[in-house]
């Protein structure tokens, strides 16, 4: 069993369907919640999303906007392009501010959630590599 599987039934918010709508920019399975969206008359959306362990999404760039990470459960990673990546945890946030290149998904042996605040359009870019993944926590 994984660290942290209680996230697919028992977590913050539920864990939701599974992601296929984006699943081209993921490596491995994610689920999504919306839980707010731009319909609701705001200009931003709100979602919680669930990653299996070693789920990740690709490289991406949120343009006119921003993104905010609020770790709900489990053990995941965030990298913006040119720095280490930071291990999160239940209780971390990530501001992510516009323009800036990044990726963010779950530890190799965790389930990873986290509600994800996104305004504007983001930009999909190259996948995270498994040989970069594979370096991450050594």
């Amino acid at each position: 069993m994984a660290k942290n599987e209680e996230l697919k039934t028992n977590g913050v918010f539920p864990v939701g369907d599974k992601n296929d709508a984006y699943a081209q920019y993921f490596i491995g399975q994610s689920y999504l919640n919306g839980l707010v969206s731009p319909e609701d008359n705001i200009d931003f959306g709100v979602g919680n999303v669930t990653f299996e362990p070693g789920c990740r999404n690709d490289w991406h760039i949120h343009h006119d906007g921003f993104q905010i990470l609020l770790v709900t459960g489990g053990e995941g990673w965030y990298q913006e392009w040119g720095k280490p990546a930071q291990l999160l945890k239940q209780g971390d946030v990530v501001v992510i501010k516009e323009g800036i290149k990044h990726w963010h998904g779950a530890n190799k042996d965790s389930w990873f959630s986290h509600v994800a605040i996104t305004k504007g359009t983001s930009e999909w870019l190259e996948k995270v590599t498994d040989e970069d993944y594979a370096k991450l926590g050594e």
